[in-house]
């Protein structure tokens, strides 16, 4: 298994410009999303108005969770990133020589937009946000191998465990939702 994600790393990574080394670059950077996220906000406000603080700390939870559930995966797991594992050097095309922290199994960028991407497109429920979502994750999540700081099976889990942490939270958000409604109506029933 580790073998075939070698190889796969080996393959996906070697398809490299100048212009894609830039372009990826500008993928994986996490300020550069700040407008989408303004965005997205913007849709919860839209779909939520007075409660759009409860989706909102809702996100903010499953990017936590998920960032910190995948650095203490990380931590225990302890595999070497591919531009550092010594078996590579010289193989892996690294941009500018970044090669990321010593550990990369889980991947906390697919983690992260993967749960963002679960959590936020079940609360907004809109098909063409939700493959919008779920491609900018992709793509997010391709930019780390691409960029040889993460094997493929460290993206691979790492997507599954923010599906996971995602789809759990909004299981959660539901549940808020609903017993706020059912309180809501208790309250007009007394009335």
């Amino acid at each position: 298994m580790v073998e075939l994600d070698r190889n796969l790393l080996l393959y996906l990574n070697s398809f490299h410009s100048p212009f894609w080394d830039s372009v990826m670059v500008f993928i994986t950077g996490k300020l550069e999303w700040i407008p989408l996220y303004l965005f997205i906000i913007w849709l919860f406000w839209r779909k939520y108005r007075g409660k759009v603080w409860i989706p909102i700390l809702i996100a903010v939870l499953g990017l936590l969770l998920s960032d910190q559930i995948s650095v203490l995966i990380k931590n225990s797991v302890q595999r070497l990133r591919p531009g550092r594992d010594p078996s590579l050097i010289g193989l892996v095309h690294l941009v500018n020589n970044y090669r990321g922290g010593m550990y990369g199994f889980v991947s906390s960028h697919a983690a992260n937009t993967f749960a963002f991407a679960a959590l936020s497109a079940s609360i907004l429920r809109n098909k063409w946000y939700t493959l919008f979502l779920f491609v900018w994750a992709s793509v997010v999540s391709y930019s780390r191998i691409y960029l040889g700081v993460h094997f493929p099976g460290d993206v691979v889990c790492g997507a599954i465990l923010g599906l996971m942490v995602g789809y759990g939270l909004y299981f959660g958000f539901r549940k808020i939702l609903e017993k706020n409604a059912a309180t809501a109506g208790e309250g007009k029933k007394q009335a």
